[in-house]
């Protein structure tokens, strides 16, 4: 559920939100490469490669302003959380979909996927990273969780949209905090869907391909 802010937190979120996207546009000339659907303002669930914590600020930042008023990233409690610079950026600036990764933080009824799927039932879009974490390997993708799957089977009217982010780790290496001044690109594939009696195993490879499949060609070996 969207957070009830006063109206000068609201006024500074918005400020500090395009701040970020003005930042990300001027340091890394983000730019959006429509290839498998159009930049329209539907619902969708953007799902991506992870290997910064600059790749939700890409995504968010080089989407149209109409859409991206409607887009919540889903994120890790724990992490936006832990300050308060922080718990205002995430929760407020980009009015993340909260969900806590520690079993112990949470009450034993409650189930993570249900802040998603009650974020898609408000008419939200989202941002998933459904490799969990930070790709730190040498392999274009990590082994997809199984949210992505559970989304499309709870979900089923919702496109899952492939999206890339490439050069992010030249951008922010890691460790680093100011960003270089290179261009990133988020490429936006045509939507995938779990088809009738496919299983999660299946669902989820096809998932992976089709968003390798958007990377440039030495990223993909």
């Amino acid at each position: 559920m969207k957070r009830l802010l006063s109206y000068p937190r609201r006024i500074a979120a918005k400020l500090v939100g395009l701040a970020i996207a003005l930042f990300a546009r001027f340091i890394t000339a983000v730019r959006a490469d429509w290839q498998g659907i159009e930049p329209v303002n539907i619902q969708r669930v953007y799902y991506a490669n992870h290997v910064s914590n600059a790749d939700m600020p890409m995504i968010w930042s080089c989407l149209p302003p109409n859409i991206r008023r409607d887009v919540r990233p889903v994120a890790a409690a724990d992490y936006w959380l832990k300050t308060r610079l922080r718990a205002f950026v995430g929760p407020e600036v980009f009015n993340c979909v909260l969900v806590d990764r520690r079993p112990e933080a949470r009450a034993a009824d409650h189930d993570p996927m249900q802040n998603i799927l009650d974020a898609l039932d408000e008419g939200s879009s989202l941002i998933i990273f459904p490799e969990g974490n930070r790709n730190m390997t040498d392999d274009p993708l990590l082994p997809f969780k199984a949210g992505l799957y559970n989304i499309g089977k709870a979900r089923p009217d919702v496109d899952l949209v492939p999206t890339w982010i490439a050069n992010v780790t030249e951008i922010m290496p890691k460790g680093e905090v100011i960003p270089l001044p290179l261009i990133c690109t988020v490429t936006f594939g045509a939507p995938v869907k779990v088809e009738a009696g496919e299983d999660k195993d299946a669902f989820l490879a096809r998932a992976a391909q089709a968003l390798v499949a958007l990377a440039p060609t030495d990223a993909r070996l």
